[in-house]
């Protein structure tokens, strides 16, 4: 099954990719960030992304070698370019190098949101727009979701959450797990925060409803299903 949605922000200022990964992250993407060219390539080998923000100065290689690079390799994720330097030359060099936008800096975080759905939109053929368990469904482009034609609101930590148990239905996820797709590496997955939230998530998808679709596996973690059979509830 696919996993949430990954992004790398390739950006070798702290601040810089500090801002942006914490945006994301508030936004329900999964976040990796690589400081310099060689760290990027290394990245894309270990792992597939769905879109890569690239930053075009860069110690090493610069953005437009890198963004080259990734398409010799036949990298097919769509590539947000980010730059100080927006001269049309510029924005030319870097759309012929095989990026799909580019946003100049400094730039407001909502449209660079914004940017990344629409690049999203267009190479949606990556992964399936609406996830579907019973009667929940959740659009995974405007991060909409409603269960019986009930409409739920979700705040961006409940939206990530549901994603990940929709994408991983009929599994077992373990608290590890949970911890390093909807929060970060440096999360506690020991934090009584996993439980608050499946807790919040399960009021607002299975309340009301005859058949819960969230259930909890004692000593082992959590499961979205249909399939009621062999579960022990919390």
């Amino acid at each position: 099954m696919a996993s949430s949605m990954k992004v790398l922000v390739v950006e070798d200022e702290p601040l810089m990719a500090g801002f942006i990964s914490r945006g994301l992250r508030d936004n329900a993407f999964e976040v990796d960030v690589a400081a310099d060219g060689e760290q990027a390539m290394f990245q894309v080998k270990c792992k597939e992304y769905d879109l890569i923000i690239l930053d075009l100065r860069l110690p090493g290689k610069d953005g437009l070698t890198i963004c080259r690079e990734l398409r010799e390799q036949e990298v097919r994720a769509p590539i947000l370019m980010l730059t100080a330097l927006d001269s049309a030359s510029n924005v030319v060099n870097g759309l012929n190098s095989g990026a799909d936008d580019y946003l100049p800096k400094p730039f407001d975080f909502g449209v660079l949101l914004a940017r990344m759905r629409a690049l999203l939109r267009r190479n949606k053929g990556l992964r399936h727009n609406v996830l579907q368990v019973a009667d929940l469904s959740l659009n995974t482009l405007d991060q909409t979701a409603t269960r019986g034609g009930r409409a739920i609101r979700l705040t961006a930590k409940e939206y990530a959450l549901l994603e990940l148990l929709m994408l991983h239905q009929g599994q077992i996820l373990g608290r590890a797990q949970i911890a390093e797709h909807v929060w970060d590496e440096n999360f506690d997955p020991l934090s009584n925060s996993i439980d608050a939230y499946v807790k919040r998530l399960r009021k607002k998808i299975d309340h009301g409803f005859e058949r819960p679709l969230i259930h909890t596996r004692r000593s082992e973690g959590y499961m979205l299903s249909a399939d009621v059979s062999g579960i022990s509830y919390a």
